[in-house]
């Protein structure tokens, strides 16, 4: 019952933004019927509907839970819902903190219900697309890798760069390396790790399928450069079959990605928005283009460090 536990603190936040719609109700509609409440707070009733409305947000809730899942959920919603009175009781409701929270709240809720609705049930891909997007990414799919990395993060300003790739190329192994560093009293960070290609960043991957083991690349980062080590990889290909249905998936995301955009700068061009004092600039730059995906210059070439070949393991 793990999704059950994680539904008591978001219950808990609802109770917030719900407030007393309850007792409204009541008092327009009357006395609801016996059937329809589930649980009775200091007089306030909890409705079946809404422990229905907990329930759907419980992923993968199997028939035979469902009873189980229901008694927590009103478990859940007596205790959110003394919460919620207390808070009332302490006028929290008019803290500007909490009001800002729930106007938030409220603002998030809505436009999310809008587009929602405005963009209906994704259709699904042709076939065609999606067996487009498979032989486009061979990467991801046909020639898909599982690999092992080491990865050296060092923060170093941009005059330093040079002078770390070279001495990357000239070290014996990667334990050279990090001690260079450490000499030169350069920060960094080490990490190794093992990851299939799908968890791996989608601009670097092309390069990195095509990286004998014991290669070394260099990857520009915020505040220095990352040196990535492919310590060693194993081919473990997917099938169409396979891939189809994260294909589907993601080729849906990426359409409603495009139309929720499209619908939101249509909204923008009919609406009239000002930026005031210091936040004249967001105007500007909110009209700017989507960031792109990292430039090719962001990644240097390979670095054929066959002494990095030969060490590579002894990175700790």
């Amino acid at each position: 019952m793990q999704g059950l536990n994680k539904l008591y603190v978001s219950l808990l936040v609802a109770a917030l933004v719900v407030g007393c719609g309850d007792k409204k109700e009541e008092a327009a509609g009357g006395e609801k019927s016996a059937s329809q409440v589930a649980a009775k707070v200091n007089g306030t009733e909890l409705t079946v509907h809404q422990v229905n409305y907990a329930l759907q947000r419980v992923p993968n809730l199997t028939p035979e839970q469902s009873k189980a899942a229901s008694l927590q959920v009103v478990r859940n919603l007596v205790d959110q819902e003394l919460l919620a009175q207390k808070a009332l009781g302490d006028k929290l409701d008019r803290d500007p903190m909490v009001v800002q929270a729930l106007d938030a709240a409220r603002r998030q809720i809505l436009a999310e219900a809008y587009m929602s609705r405005k963009l209906g049930t994704p259709t699904e891909p042709a076939d065609a697309e999606v067996t487009e997007y498979f032989n486009q990414h061979p990467e991801l799919f046909s020639k898909r890798k599982i690999y092992r990395l080491q990865e050296v993060q060092i923060k170093a300003p941009q005059e330093r760069h040079d002078a770390i790739r070279a001495q990357l190329g000239a070290s014996r192994n990667l334990q050279d390396f990090v001690a260079w560093l450490k000499a030169e009293n350069l920060e960094s960070k080490t990490a190794q790790g093992v990851k299939p290609a799908e968890q791996l960043p989608l601009q670097l991957l092309p390069q990195l399928a095509q990286m004998p083991d014991g290669q070394a690349m260099v990857v520009k980062a915020p505040e220095g450069l990352t040196v990535i080590v492919l310590a060693d990889s194993q081919v473990q290909s997917v099938t169409l079959e396979q891939a189809k249905p994260a294909i589907v998936r993601l080729l849906e995301t990426q359409a409603r990605q495009k139309a929720a955009k499209a619908e939101l700068d249509s909204i923008k061009s009919a609406a009239k928005i000002e930026y005031v004092g210091e936040f004249a600039d967001a105007g500007k730059e909110a009209e700017a283009p989507a960031a792109a995906p990292a430039p090719a210059s962001a990644v240097d070439e390979p670095h054929d460090a066959d002494a990095i070949s030969k060490g590579v393991s002894g990175l700790k």
